[in-house]
């Protein structure tokens, strides 16, 4: 994706629906280059076509998630793929975090993807590296695997990487998630005892969700933004995490 794409993206999340002739004068190009712009960005699940104009996603689901600090979140998903060596055979749970890092290591050929989300597994549909879908009871808004059959086959794979998303983080609770059953999962991952990175952007910290995630011993590395305030910088150092901030 480049600048351009970035900044249509931007222009249609704020104002929801914005017409092909606003885009074009708003970046300089014409008409046509900017179709051929929304035409990929749809494929890419990142936005709607309509007569004339685009539209921002206006669900719930991972695409409207996506959106929100976008930019951000490629810093991130990027910094992360980094991580990754040739060979490797990762775990990626769900989110839009994850789903954008996905999309950076399936670039690469010699790497094996395992995953719960169904919608990571569309993303990649057409890249070279080899993906591996979890089984499990299907959450349609998430698109994501869950329940024991999840459970039993995190259990029977390998992997070396994990990499989690998370829902909040607090002094008092430490790691959190909102969906009790993808939490389950979650836990059921870091219970392996791999390499656990948690990948998420710093609004997350300071919010409080029903079901704990980890204790801070099953994580090995956090990677979030440079808004981390300085007091949850030194609370996940004191616990012995790796933290890895991305931004300017």
């Amino acid at each position: 994706m480049n600048a351009r794409q970035q900044s249509i993206l931007q222009w249609v999340n704020e104002r929801r629906r914005i017409s092909v002739s606003e885009l074009a004068r708003a970046s300089g190009v014409s008409e046509v280059t900017i179709r051929q712009d929304l035409n990929l960005l749809e494929k890419r699940s990142y936005l709607k076509r309509i007569h004339g104009a685009a539209v921002a996603l206006e669900s719930d689901d991972v695409d409207a998630r996506m959106m929100s600090n976008f930019t951000l979140k490629q810093q991130l998903a990027r910094y992360a793929a980094s991580l990754v060596n040739d060979g490797d055979t990762i775990f990626i749970e769900s989110g839009s975090a994850n789903a954008l890092l996905a999309r950076y290591l399936a670039e690469r050929r010699q790497i094996t993807l395992i995953t719960v989300s169904h919608y990571i597994a569309h993303l990649l549909k057409e890249s070279d590296c080899e993906v591996i879908v979890l089984g499990g009871m299907y959450q349609k808004q998430s698109e994501t695997v869950v329940g024991p059959l999840t459970r039993l086959c995190i259990q029977q794979v390998h992997f070396s990487k994990a990499f989690i998303g998370i829902d909040g983080y607090h002094a008092d609770t430490g790691f959190t998630g909102r969906d009790m059953m993808r939490a389950d999962v979650v836990n059921a991952v870091l219970a392996k005892g791999v390499e656990n990175i948690v990948l998420t952007d710093a609004s997350k910290f300071g919010q409080i969700q029903p079901n704990p995630l980890a204790t801070p011993q099953q994580i090995s590395r956090v990677i979030t933004d440079t808004r981390l305030p300085p007091d949850y910088q030194q609370l996940l150092q004191r616990q012995g995490l790796q933290l890895d901030m991305v931004g300017e």
